[in-house]
């Protein structure tokens, strides 16, 4: 079956070999309890966080290359992911936390129809993904965490390789915006929260990013504007990616969020760009 799960749409027989996305099937590189997701996810710092191999985008500047690029994971069946679950579960986790799992989903679905654990599921995605894929998986989401990482096609194209990565994530936004809104106290348990990278150089693009999450979110939804860019990854050919950002350019975007009435952003200090937060690799 020639796949054409996402985007990309790659046409690979992935019985037999490889799609775009780097893997025929489901890999895992690491699970554990991520102690650094945003507190509304998980108050006590224990995110239940599944990292799969491959991805569907080509983010020179991704802090996960070596498992985004498929060169880090072990090849596993859905019902060893179901039991995954079981043991973050088990272990104390707030919520099962999927990290890039758009070109796996329909896999992660059926470990999902083998063993749910009662708490919420976080669909943590680049954003480049298919409607028709999300809602096949959609049943078994609380919330979803996408990023929207461009505004500008020129920029995605340069530093992804899809030139149209926002004409494809603004419709899946708009889908997963639709998912209604509910805290439990605190806790968001179904809904919405999207983050936002901010790069070196790119604040106009950020600003413009928020105008569209502001007319698309609904009322109350969380944002999180990320700090965090680490030069790293493949970017001897981007020398504007060789530096961390600045005071001011953070400074800009998150003033621009609250500015534009945003009510809960989550913000990140200067130390979190530092390559010690990215995680040790377990396959």
């Amino acid at each position: 079956m020639q796949c054409r799960l996402c985007p990309v749409k790659c046409g690979a027989d992935r019985a037999k070999r490889a799609g775009a996305c780097g893997v025929r099937g489901l890999t895992v590189a690491k699970y554990y309890l991520h102690p650094f997701e945003e507190p509304c996810l998980s108050p006590s710092g224990k995110s239940g966080t599944v990292f799969f191999g491959g991805c569907n985008l080509r983010c020179v500047f991704c802090q996960n290359y070596e498992v985004s690029r498929a060169e880090r994971g072990k090849a596993i069946t859905p019902a060893e992911l179901a039991e995954i679950f079981r043991e973050l579960k088990d272990a104390g986790a707030e919520n099962i936390d999927l990290v890039t799992p758009d070109h796996v989903s329909p896999l992660i679905a059926e470990a999902f129809a083998l063993y749910k654990p009662r708490v919420p599921v976080i669909y943590n995605s680049g954003g480049y993904a298919e409607v028709a894929a999300l809602e096949e998986i959609a049943p078994f989401v609380d919330v979803w965490m996408p990023d929207l990482k461009f505004f500008s096609g020129e920029l995605a194209a340069r530093y992804t390789g899809r030139g149209d990565y926002f004409e494809v994530a603004s419709r899946t936004l708009s889908y997963m915006a639709k998912k209604p809104l509910l805290w439990d106290g605190e806790r968001l348990v179904s809904g919405i929260l999207v983050r936002h990278l901010v790069l070196p150089g790119c604040t106009s693009d950020s600003r413009r990013t928020l105008d569209f999450l502001h007319e698309i979110l609904p009322a109350g939804a969380p944002i999180s504007i990320l700090r965090q860019y680490t030069p790293m990854g493949d970017i001897a050919k981007f020398p504007e990616l060789g530096r961390r950002i600045t005071d001011r350019e953070y400074a800009r975007v998150v003033d621009y969020a609250y500015a534009l009435g945003f009510e809960t952003v989550y913000t990140q200090k200067k130390d979190s760009a530092d390559e010690k937060f990215v995680p040790k690799w377990e396959f």
